[in-house]
């Protein structure tokens, strides 16, 4: 009657266990705020989003093949890669415990004769265990989504990795080509430094140029000579962090030796701020592991009670190996368990209690993780705005500033202006030309934070 009473317990172990309620695959995302628009107007008026090749929008066939060896080669993304491994093993380790357990056990043993007995008994044994836990509670099926989460997490991460290696190829490409320009803007201007002291030195020699200018134009000369060394440096430190970037050694990585004028500037639009939330891994991974956390509080709420464990086993013994498959060998078993904790000291409802605040700390940073991105576009685009607006005016400082040091010179020559004013004009010049240089750089590199900020192109399918 035990017996009967034990199976007919598990019996309605079996069919109860159907009704235990199941994990969700994904966690709703917490209500975030989110304005109907951009406050900073973008360039276009239609609302886009950038595609999965933005980098070819460049129009440089040299940048993509670096973004494709960057994708393949850099060493951050291997480690990203090795980590989604790493999580789907742990998913499937964590679904394991979903299914039975089957062992197999076998031995033999053999009594050896000692003085005066000459018979020998030879005994042997084989069974088959199979025990599986109902996860009446939800448990183990919370701890599998859990897994499943984190493994969510790690493949967004990964998206991340990725678009940050890229941006960064991008953006220190961009520098290195406006580092090239930016040499031969200083060379050239070297080289009018040079001709201008050429003048003086002949001015001079008839007594129409005092020592004092010529101490003037040599100084102009040895400064202009001066900021090239401080930029070939630069444009090596740079290369060099480009090479990084390729998982490649800087000491024998160079790229071609051209300027930003190869280069075109995308166009570059956003759409709706609502769709940035499945346009950016950063969020998608928030979400993942906001939905880890939540399994986990169900895992911790689930082992506050008991857990029922099935078993069953068969197998033979023998007290001699010709016998070891005769029916009268045969036996099985099968038996039910129930295990409830009664007294651990409050930790399973403190472990139950941690998971809770650990989810909760997730929501925030969630709707933080959010927040900063609709920040980061916005003040992205206002930045590309400004960017504009002051290379439109650098481009006319620039044109006056040419004329007025053209004109100093010419009149230089034909004595009817100190060496003074062209000595301003050539510094105005020559300051005007760089700051116009890193605004031009400015601006390509805010197109790629623009890129980096809506998600570059990547979309969760």
């Amino acid at each position: 009657m035990p017996h009967t009473n034990m199976l007919a317990g598990c019996l309605g172990a079996v069919l109860l266990a159907g009704c235990a309620h199941t994990i969700p695959a994904t966690e709703p995302a917490p209500a975030v705020d989110l304005p109907a628009g951009w406050s900073q107007a973008s360039q276009a008026g239609s609302k886009e989003w950038p595609d999965s090749h933005w980098w070819q929008r460049f129009g440089s066939d040299e940048l993509s093949q670096l973004v494709r060896e960057g994708q393949e080669s850099n060493l951050e993304l291997a480690a990203a890669l090795s980590r989604v491994r790493q999580a789907e093993a742990q998913a499937r380790i964590a679904g394991v415990a979903l299914l039975p357990a089957v062992d197999a056990y076998a031995g033999a043993s053999r009594d050896l004769p000692l003085a005066g007995h000459h018979n020998a008994n030879l005994a042997s044994s084989g069974q088959l265990q199979v025990s599986y836990e109902l996860d009446f509670w939800g448990k183990n099926a919370a701890s599998a989504a859990a897994a499943e989460a984190s493994l969510r997490a790690n493949f967004y991460d990964r998206q991340t990795v990725a678009l940050t290696v890229t941006s960064g190829i991008v953006s220190t490409y961009l520098q290195v080509l406006s580092l090239h320009d930016r040499l031969e803007m200083a060379r050239e201007n070297t080289r009018t430094a040079e001709r201008v002291l050429t003048l003086v030195e002949a001015q001079s020699s008839v007594g129409a140029a005092t020592t004092v200018d010529l101490a003037r134009q040599r100084s102009a000369v040895a400064s202009q000579r001066a900021a090239i060394p401080d930029l070939l440096q630069q444009e090596r430190e740079a290369q060099s962090a480009l090479a990084i970037l390729l998982g490649r050694s800087p000491q024998t990585f160079r790229i071609s030796d051209h300027g930003l004028a190869s280069i075109h500037l995308p166009q570059v639009t956003a759409g709706m701020p609502s769709e940035l939330l499945s346009r950016r891994p950063d969020i998608r991974r928030s979400e993942a592991m906001l939905a880890a956390a939540s399994a986990n509080v169900e895992a911790a709420r689930a082992a506050l009670f008991p857990s029922i464990r099935l078993t069953g086993s068969t197998g033979t013994q023998s007290s001699a190996l010709t016998s070891l498959l005769n029916a009268q060998t045969l036996f099985a078993n099968v038996g039910a368990s129930l295990v409830a904790p009664i007294f651990d000291g409050g930790r399973l409802r403190t472990e139950r209690d941690l998971a809770i605040e650990q989810k909760q700390e997730l929501v925030q940073n969630y709707r933080s993780t959010v927040l900063s991105a609709l920040a980061e576009v916005d003040t992205v685009l206002g930045q590309i705005n400004s960017l504009d607006e002051q290379r439109r005016l650098k481009e006319v400082e620039l044109e006056q500033t040419r004329v007025a040091f053209n004109l100093s010179e010419i009149r230089y020559k034909a004595g009817a202006e100190d060496l003074m004013t062209v000595l301003d004009t050539q510094r105005n010049l020559s300051d005007v030309q760089n700051e116009l240089g890193k605004l031009k750089l400015k601006r390509l590199q805010a197109t790629v934070s623009l890129y980096k900020a809506l998600g570059g192109g990547w979309q969760a399918g």
